[in-house]
């Protein structure tokens, strides 16, 4: 038996709601979005998903320094403060242990409140959150039973953002690395290697327009322009979209074929118009408005690889209309030169920048599957040791 499971066996629980645990503290002063910044002496707490919102120097009444339970309405954000702060959202609630325990109802309250999914409903919800409080058959003891919970998972929290940094350190640096080797495979000697425009070797055509609202979970595969940025990466056999198939027919809708690239023609940000994603799957894809899918007798895996360099971006960009949708047209994108070495070689590159691929952005392999599983091992002992059967009561 672990020295967890006979620390559990030690104790029973008596499970008391929230509101009998806590007092709320009423925040002196809120700040408005507008108000905060990069730095300053006191930090700013909302309900966002950063600990730390922001920072302010003005002259803001603080909550003073203490140990708090913070979380916001309708959000899965909680977070545990001891230190003084400035309140930076509405709907803030902000709880203090009504005994010397702020510590552990912050580890329960994390644990019970987002898997009963307590922030879907109102706060009222939330103040019934029933919280496991131990006890022996001295009374006395249960703080120091909580403050021992509390300090195995401080130290579980510790390691396992020790442990999150490095990785996503390792994680930093294979990706950086695969963009300098991106790059470094794609500057070929220009005597040794013809350089074509891509309207010169291939076509371009243009996607027709549905909406978020014809998309459904089954039938004629689709791609909207959103999902590219959020969904696909270099490469795509599977889609997350489908249409009906009298929508496709009715409104002539167009489909790009296997080993067609489809390329993102419109967005909010500058930086991602012109990435492309090889279709690679016998089945074809419908395109939206907001995408082109390019044909040529170039490696499609080559030319999405091309499409996300620095080296293609710097030609497509002057080309890029701003405003509040960034967007740019065939003719500007036909425009950029693309090397083109043998098929031998554009096999080769692909192969390389396929192993990067998969170590830097895959779900199911690589360094983001480590830092998932380290979360999810961190979130399995703290649910260990803050369950308690509600029988037993």
């Amino acid at each position: 038996m672990s020295n967890i499971e006979k620390l559990l066996e030690a104790f029973d629980v008596a499970w008391v709601p929230l509101k009998e645990l806590v007092t709320t503290i009423t925040a002196p002063s809120k700040v408005k979005k507008n108000d905060y910044c990069a730095t300053g002496k006191i930090p700013i707490i909302d309900q966002g998903i950063n600990f730390i919102a922001g920072y302010t120097d003005k002259d803001f009444a603080a909550v003073k320094s203490d140990e708090y339970v913070i979380f916001g309405d309708h959000s899965e954000h909680v977070k545990f403060v001891n230190f003084s702060f400035i309140q930076g959202a509405d709907g803030l609630k902000i709880l203090k242990a009504r005994h010397d325990n702020t510590k552990y109802i912050y580890y329960a309250f994390v644990n019970y409140y987002k898997k009963e999914l307590n922030y879907k409903r109102h706060w009222l919800s939330a103040k019934e959150t029933l919280i496991p409080i131990p006890y022996l058959v001295n009374p006395k003891k249960s703080l120091e039973i909580q403050k021992e919970i509390v300090r195995i998972l401080d130290t579980f929290t510790e390691l396992t953002a020790e442990l999150t940094a490095e990785l996503t350190a390792e994680l930093t640096a294979r990706k950086q690395q695969y963009t300098f080797y991106r790059e470094q495979l794609f500057s070929f000697n220009e005597v040794d290697v013809e350089r074509k425009a891509l309207k010169e070797i291939g076509e371009f055509q243009r996607g027709k327009r549905f909406v978020k609202d014809d998309m459904i979970s089954a039938g004629v595969p689709c791609i909207h322009y959103g999902e590219m940025y959020t969904f696909y990466g270099t490469w795509a056999s599977k889609c997350k979209s489908f249409l009906r198939e009298d929508l496709v027919e009715s409104k002539n809708l167009r489909i790009a074929e296997n080993g067609d690239v489809v390329i993102v023609a419109a967005g909010e940000t500058i930086e991602d118009i012109g990435k492309g994603t090889a279709w690679l799957n016998d089945e074809g894809v419908v395109i939206h408005d907001a995408c082109f899918f390019y044909r040529s007798p170039l490696n499609p895996k080559y030319v999405a690889y091309f499409t996300r360099t620095k080296q293609f971006h710097d030609q497509i960009k002057k080309h890029i209309s701003s405003g509040k949708i960034s967007a740019i047209n065939a003719k500007g994108l036909e425009k950029a030169l693309i090397p083109i070495p043998s098929p031998e070689e554009q096999l080769r590159i692909v192969t390389i920048l396929d192993k990067f691929d998969i170590l830097t952005t895959s779900i199911s392999e690589g360094l983001p599957k480590e830092i998932e599983l380290r979360k999810k091992q961190y979130e399995y002992y703290r649910d260990l040791l803050l369950t308690f059967p509600k029988s037993e009561l």
